[in-house]
């Protein structure tokens, strides 16, 4: 018999696994017992997760599920994964609550109760679960797991009885409305009672659900790789505080495996996080609070050895894609990972209204909150009305922040905290009162439109790791002395309220760096209004005469950007940004470069435009014209 060619041979193996895939499916009509086929679908989408292999599809058709997806397995590598997808043009809900019925009306009042036996939430009560965490901050009261929604919106939960019979606004909220919409529970060994206040409406008339699932989709064991979801409305979870010392559990979460591709999906209403991208319980989980002899950072330190010898890796851990999907209503981070997002893309979702209740708070708050993002790549993200827009805590090294469009975000639009980079900043809009916080040193920001103000100040009491360029193997530790930073080619507008009411690190524009230890290069910038140069800065143009008028315009799904300029922007001597201009990072002695190790070219703006290689317009925008400026941004 003769030898088949390697080209006959390949496509041979390609054609018999495409035709040994099976694709199952869903429908709120299916049964279990079928087979799930078109004709015969199964009735729950973790049924077909116990059945799906390597190049299988899993297609869920129209209607709400509310179960717990746990997959037996994972694909086999990119080409050959699991999808999970819903059937094109369908509306599929995945929901981790359940609806109340039976609710009775309290004499006198707008409240209603409803009590449970303790055997309708199986091994999981959410209303004997209470949020808890390391650096999680409960206000001195009692918040559990659980919610309580009417017709799709969550109520505000309160630590005593009275307050949901005379409720009255929280003032720590933009909802104040909303915020007299409350719920109370009690439960003992036999049944859980939660009491609502629902003022107009009869909840018996109306969609009532509660909370009832820690999790939606989520492996219970790492090892599940390359799997995809596309399509879904995920919403509803009792999910759990991701402390970065814990295994973290959002709505959609990873558990420590690689290659998950996340995306076109509507991912609302988590307690805590919607999706994570983080590290698996058995190397360290809340180990802060259970030894608080010794400091949160120095057992953050441990943990990062422990998820190294549990096979940290780039060829084992990360290299997710999330993209394309609406994340919203979530009270910790819309999305979080520690050391599980590295290696990942992140790009083309909108995150909004994140830790908007405000009921509680903690350091491990965000639209996106990373820790180890190592080489990551944020990109073309809209963030706004989340608090804090986006976080890379510690270890954010080869990560690149590009094109992303952040405004209303009222602590700060971008923190950088602890880092050593190389961390590259570029092409983005940061509109709100606070651009950037940095803690870190090793960054580049360049071509940026800036509006509000810059906080940055060293960190003499925390050593945190840096890397070998583009791994995760540790090559030292190191404190932060400030510095060794970049800045070039941004705009920086100048408006906001007064530095003043803030602490006086807060600056318009880059005075603030004239204390940093390590050396800074800095050129080529515009400053307006408030903002003040560097003391060295060259090349740059300053007018504080000019205060530029900034508006953002949302017209149902776009969004467009107005804002002027004097006319003498195109004046500025600017440089073409690459990878060899920009140097290296001190610490890791890494350039600021492609993950693959090739040279960045900063040769496209905002929009994609190409940009001029000898004299490139400051900010994100290639040549937006002078004086009153309208572009589409969304």
């Amino acid at each position: 018999m003769k030898k088949l060619s390697g080209f006959i041979l390949t496509a041979l193996i390609l054609s018999s696994s495409v035709s040994n895939a099976t694709e199952y499916h869903v429908s709120v009509n299916g049964n279990n017992s079928n087979n799930g086929s078109a004709s015969a679908p199964f009735r729950t989408i973790n049924h077909a997760a116990q059945l799906a292999h390597p190049g299988d599809i899993i297609t869920v058709h129209a209607g709400t599920y509310r179960e717990w997806i746990n997959p037996a397995r994972g694909g086999e590598s990119d080409s050959k994964r699991i999808v999970y997808q819903a059937a094109e043009g369908e509306q599929v809900f995945i929901k981790g609550s359940e609806v109340i019925t039976g609710w009775k009306k309290e004499k006198g009042s707008e409240v209603w109760k409803v009590t449970i036996p303790n055997t309708f939430f199986g091994d999981y009560n959410p209303y004997q679960d209470s949020i808890y965490g390391d650096w999680f901050t409960d206000k001195g009261r009692i918040h559990h797991t659980g919610e309580v929604f009417l017709n799709g919106k969550s109520l505000y939960e309160k630590e005593a009885l009275a307050k949901v019979i005379n409720p009255v606004l929280f003032e720590g909220t933009p909802d104040k409305e909303g915020s007299t919409y409350t719920w109370y529970c009690e439960s003992d060994a036999a049944s859980t009672t939660i009491w609502a206040n629902f003022h107009k409406f009869n909840p018996n008339r109306e969609l009532v659900e509660i909370t009832t699932r820690r999790t939606i989709f989520y492996p219970d064991k790492p090892g599940i790789n390359y799997l995809t979801i596309r399509g879904f409305h995920i919403c509803q979870a009792a999910t759990q505080w991701g402390a970065p010392t814990a295994e973290q559990i959002g709505m959609i979460a990873t558990h420590w495996n690689k290659g998950w591709i996340i995306e076109n999906n509507k991912i609302s209403d988590s307690k805590c996080s919607g999706i994570t991208l983080g590290k698996e319980r058995g190397t360290g989980h809340n180990v802060w609070l259970a030894d608080m002899s010794l400091d949160g950072s120095l057992h953050y330190i441990e943990v990062t050895f422990n998820t190294l010898r549990n096979g940290w890796s780039k060829e084992n851990i990360g290299s997710h894609i999330v993209r394309n999907n609406e994340i919203y209503n979530c009270e910790q981070t819309g999305m979080c990972g520690s050391m599980g997002c590295a290696f990942s893309v992140i790009e083309n979702n909108h995150i909004h209204h994140i830790w908007a209740k405000r009921q509680f708070t903690g350091a491990e708050i965000g639209g996106i909150k990373f820790h180890a993002a190592i080489d990551t790549r944020i990109l073309n993200n809209r963030i706004h009305d989340t608090g804090r827009g986006i976080w890379l805590d510690w270890m954010a090294q080869g990560t690149r922040v590009s094109k992303n469009l952040l405004y209303r975000n009222d602590l700060e639009d971008l923190f950088m905290e602890v880092n050593h980079g190389p961390t590259l900043v570029d092409n983005n809009i940061f509109l709100s009162d606070v651009a950037i916080i940095t803690q870190s040193q090793g960054g580049a920001v360049v071509h940026n439109l800036i509006a509000g103000m810059i906080r940055m100040w060293p960190e003499s009491n925390r050593y945190t790791p840096y890397h070998l360029p583009h791994s995760t193997e540790v090559a030292g530790i190191s404190t932060i002395f400030s510095g060794d930073y970049r800045f070039y080619n941004n705009i920086f507008l100048g408006i906001g309220p007064m530095p003043t009411k803030r602490d006086p690190l807060y600056k318009y524009g880059l005075d603030g760096f004239n204390t940093a230890v390590l050396p800074v290069w800095i050129g080529g910038n515009v400053h307006y209004n408030m903002a003040v140069p560097y003391k060295d800065e060259k090349n740059s143009y300053r007018n504080a005469d000019f205060k530029p008028v900034l508006e953002v315009i949302e017209e149902g799904e776009d969004v467009y950007l107005t804002y002027s300029l004097d006319g003498k922007t195109q004046d500025v001597r600017t440089q073409f940004v690459t990878t060899e201009m920009l140097g290296k990072a001190k610490m890791p002695r890494e350039g600021f470069e492609n993950p693959d190790g090739t040279p960045i070219k900063i040769d496209t703006d905002f929009a994609g435009k190409k940009r001029s290689d000898s004299a490139p317009s400051p900010g994100p925008f290639e040549n937006p014209g002078q004086g009153a400026i309208r572009l589409k941004v969304w």
